[in-house]
């Protein structure tokens, strides 16, 4: 009788972690409806830590920092971003002829997989091409990163007055700026 009793205990635990195996990998959202709960996408997992701006008169060239944030197990390419306070271009420091440039980044910038890309003033960076009012020290300004896979992914960053790399974002700087 008592074999019974454990047989039958063992049939019962066994078919119930099954149920629950089964509903674990069913992929129905929280209400239990059976609908597929949808992957997350590429913009739900990519996070922008810390980010700010230099602040900057009206009309002259400035810049956004920060740390882009991917949190899924593929590459992520921002191929652009755009804001309603200035026309923005993705940018990059190189070297080039013994001298540090600023340029376009061609192809964007990669974030890879379970890691960070750094915005950085001296390295990459979102270029306000022509702010239309002053940034001044305080001000929110709004950003929409766009993905290689059509996502965006918005975030807001604070203006900052800032000198320490002393790099000069004048138009006439462009091709050729002193480390």
């Amino acid at each position: 009788m008592m074999r019974n009793v454990r047989t039958w205990a063992a049939v019962v635990l066994a078919g119930a972690l099954t149920t629950l195996g089964l509903a674990g990998c069913g992929g129905t959202d929280a209400a239990g409806s059976g609908t597929p709960t949808p992957a997350p996408s590429a913009a739900a997992t990519v996070t922008v830590k810390d980010p700010w701006v230099k602040a900057g008169p009206a009309g002259e060239m400035t810049a956004a920092f920060g740390t882009l944030v991917n949190g899924t197990d593929a590459d992520i390419t921002i191929t652009s971003a755009e804001s309603p306070d200035s026309p923005l271009e993705l940018h990059e420091m190189t070297m080039k002829d013994g001298k540090m440039v600023m340029q376009p980044k061609e192809g964007g910038f990669v974030i890879k997989a379970k890691g960070t890309h750094e915005l950085s003033p001296g390295g990459d960076h979102l270029m306000l091409m022509k702010p239309a009012k002053a940034i001044e020290p305080g001000d929110e300004l709004t950003f929409t990163l766009k993905l290689a896979d059509g996502a965006t992914v918005p975030f807001t960053a604070i203006a900052k007055p800032f000198a320490g790399a002393e790099e000069s974002y004048a138009p006439s700087d462009m091709g050729s700026m002193a480390p």
